[in-house]
């Protein structure tokens, strides 16, 4: 059984969310995944979203005209009665993006790229 109604690969790299889409179709965790290659497009399909579907977002923060920072800040501000789950996945190794991101009670965690089957498995085990 899918443990969410859908997930979300937000990034501007492409190539990233068809591996990701690759790995995470190995999984149980959903049945639905869709890519997004810049934050506004994954809010505005968000918004189409009902409000009880759990959505489980992948969220790159290095990207062009809207960044993983001011896309949490949008979400938050957007949709303040969700329940989705955001994991940070980024290349990024700076100790200061992990701190922010915990200052937002949405970030679940923050992976670094790239996703790996076992970096899936440490979040949701028996996911295969």
């Amino acid at each position: 059984m899918s443990q969410f109604d859908a997930i979300f690969l937000v990034d501007d790299d492409p190539i990233n969310n068809l591996i990701n889409k690759r790995l995470l179709g190995k999984t149980v965790i959903s049945q639905r995944i869709e890519e997004f290659l810049g934050g506004e497009e994954a809010l505005d399909r968000i918004d189409l979203e009902p409000l009880h579907h759990q959505i489980l977002i992948f969220l790159d923060i290095n990207m062009p005209v809207l960044n993983g920072w001011e896309f949490l800040n949008k979400y938050l501000e957007r949709f303040p009665s969700r329940k989705d789950k955001i994991l940070i996945l980024s290349s990024s190794i700076d100790f200061q993006d992990r701190q922010k991101a915990e200052e937002f009670a949405i970030v679940s965690g923050f992976l670094e790229k790239p996703l790996t089957l076992d970096k899936i498995e440490s979040y949701f085990p028996n996911s295969f």
